[in-house]
């Protein structure tokens, strides 16, 4: 459009200036040359600054759609990491409930362990005190009696038990109740001991052979261990001071032996009077009760 506007000018121009003098008319056409240069550049100037603005569009708008893919992917990343935030925030909360309860488990554990431990200590040591307290008596006991036939009267701890065996010859003749002198002489030394040691209880126990009995009164074994038990009982009892309180008679018949009956040595070994003494559960627990005793710290007795 422009061109044909210069175009017209340019043909105006001649027609109206046909007249002129050729000077002029060159200077016209020189002008017009110049003038469409001018054009034809500005012409390519404007085509490139179009074509510079296309690629510009087409550059932003390739960035903008970069950018918002990036941001999109972000924001993906974002809402991702948050979501994973909330579970892990949630997973840590659920932890340390969890953590928190066994921490209170495992201190109470061990706490429960360090009772139990000093539990088993002090009772080890209430132990080794009670044995060494048996160990004393049958020491006292052995030294009271003296040169005895270690057959006729035997002095033992046995499982924390201590037991006086004596034979039935050295205190009953044969078939009877009745005590001996010489019984008499045995069972003051044995009760000279007991009575140093006030707090302990015992048990006479009578024992037989197997051979049937039956005389007088007496109906059987039974009665003849039974009758020997409470034999020796009164005399404890009556001459040597014994609180009856501290003792109980017991028989056992011929149902407890030691040796075989099968032969003489088993049967004179069976017939015999065994004083036991008695542990004292409520004293071995004040040992345990009591650290200057037990060596210990107090602990509760177990739960019977």
């Amino acid at each position: 459009m422009k061109k044909q506007v210069l175009v017209m000018a340019a043909v105006s121009s001649t027609l109206l200036f046909a007249c002129v003098s050729p000077k002029k008319l060159r200077e016209a056409e020189s002008r017009y040359t110049q003038l469409n240069g001018a054009y034809l550049e500005l012409q390519g100037k404007l085509r490139t600054c179009e074509q510079n603005a296309k690629d510009s569009a087409d550059a932003y708008n390739r960035r903008k759609t970069a950018y918002e893919y990036r941001l999109n992917n972000a924001t993906e990343q974002v809402d991702f990491l948050k979501q994973n935030n909330n579970q892990v925030l949630n997973q840590l909360k659920d932890l340390s409930v969890i953590s928190g309860s066994q921490a209170e488990s495992i201190k109470k554990s061990l706490e429960n362990i360090g009772m139990k431990d000093a539990y088993i200590k002090d009772l080890q040591s209430a132990i080794a005190k009670k044995d060494s307290l048996n160990m004393a008596l049958v020491m006292n006991l052995k030294g009271a009696i003296g040169n005895l036939d270690d057959k006729d009267i035997n002095i033992k701890v046995d499982k924390g038990v201590v037991y006086i065996d004596i034979s039935d010859k050295l205190l009953f003749k044969s078939g009877s109740y009745d005590i001996t002198d010489r019984a008499k002489e045995v069972l003051g030394k044995v009760a000279t001991v007991l009575n140093n040691q006030p707090n302990i209880e015992f048990m006479v126990e009578g024992h037989t052979d197997n051979v049937k009995f039956a005389r007088g009164i007496l109906q059987d074994n039974w009665d003849l261990s039974v009758k020997r038990a409470t034999s020796v009982v009164r005399v404890l009892q009556d001459q040597y001071n014994i609180p009856p309180a501290r003792m109980t008679a017991a028989g056992r018949s011929e149902y407890v032996p030691v040796a075989d009956n099968n032969t003489a040595e088993g049967k004179a070994a069976n017939r015999r009077t065994r004083i036991v003494i008695l542990p004292q559960l409520d004293q071995f627990f004040k040992l345990l009760e009591n650290p200057q005793q037990g060596g210990g710290q107090p602990v509760p007795a177990p739960a019977r």
